[in-house]
């Protein structure tokens, strides 16, 4: 066993384990079809979801959720899912909605935003932008608050969260109430000692930074990429929302999370972290685990503070 493997937390290692690619190596092209068909969820119980047809070229889908009987107007989590930018599915937040709309008293939005290598940067993060701004202007229709609309994401789609969050301060257009960024992927350099270590489980350099190649498209490798594409070479965040950046010990995004949550409170931004010891990349799969447990406090009660 690696001297990385050694530093995860028991019940982690046992729940990641379910979802490492094992036989399938990194993933790069050969497994990504392979990968893009391995999401099958039940379907959530005890909420309301419909999909949405968001207009444009081409048009973008979102999933809204509420739960049944829920008060209106009521605050909005904008959430971007996880999959590297070139994986995953509007279906993965089905399970934090079918928790977060009861016990919040939220309306969740979920966008399926297309992914990468097909549709390289600034494709998918258009959609996003797209998504939030038919739901900011349907706001009334779908029950929400517009003065308590938030982001959020895991992985790539806290990427696209922080990304998101940028452009529309930039743009004015839309007001964002917070902004949530679980292990977000947001620095393509992959020059931090977390982002160069072997043996990362789940998510390895390698695979990272095939999803930086394929995401980022003739840009990847440039000294001039855009914040609005990598969060992490931002130098002005200043105007942005109120965030919460969590991100585990053994995960290769450790270090560049943690300097971006530094650089949000040096901007004036409040912005709280989370550093979870012995978790790495997906963690959350080990559901029962107590680091998994204490991170779904730890946002609920930070997500509380925030729509009230």
């Amino acid at each position: 066993m690696t001297m990385v493997r050694q530093e995860l937390d028991p019940e982690v290692a046992e729940g990641v384990a379910l979802i490492e690619l094992g036989d399938l190596g990194d993933l790069g092209p050969e497994v990504l079809a392979a990968m893009r068909g391995s999401f099958s969820l039940p379907t959530p119980e005890g909420i309301e979801f419909t999909d949405r047809q968001v207009p444009g070229d081409p048009d973008v889908t979102v999933r809204v959720y509420r739960a049944e009987g829920a008060a209106t107007p009521a605050p909005c989590i904008y959430s971007m899912h996880g999959g590297g930018y070139v994986i995953g599915s509007r279906e993965i937040d089905d399970g934090v909605f079918a928790r977060w709309c009861p016990e919040l008293g939220v309306v969740g939005v979920s966008v399926e935003y297309r992914l990468a290598p097909e549709t390289s940067y600034p494709g998918p993060l258009e959609d996003c932008y797209r998504g939030l701004a038919w739901t900011y202007e349907h706001a009334d229709e779908l029950g929400i608050d517009r003065t308590r609309i938030g982001v959020a994401g895991t992985s790539a789609g806290g990427g696209l969260a922080a990304a998101l969050a940028i452009l529309t301060r930039d743009r004015g257009e839309i007001p964002l109430a917070f902004q949530l960024l679980d292990c977000p992927m947001i620095d393509d350099r992959q020059q931090t000692p977390s982002s160069r270590l072997d043996d990362l489980p789940v998510w390895s350099r390698r695979s990272n930074e095939f999803g930086w190649r394929s995401y980022l498209g003739d840009l990847y490798g440039r000294d001039d990429i855009p914040p609005t594409a990598a969060p992490a070479r931002a130098t002005d965040l200043a105007g942005l929302p109120p965030a919460f950046v969590s991100v585990g010990t053994v995960d290769g995004f450790r270090d560049e999370d943690i300097a971006y949550a530094m650089q949000l409170n040096q901007a004036g931004v409040p912005t709280e972290l989370h550093v979870y010891p012995g978790a790495c990349h997906g963690y959350q799969i080990a559901f029962t685990s107590a680091v998994a447990q204490q991170s779904r406090t730890d946002v609920e009660r930070w997500l509380r503070r925030q729509i009230t």
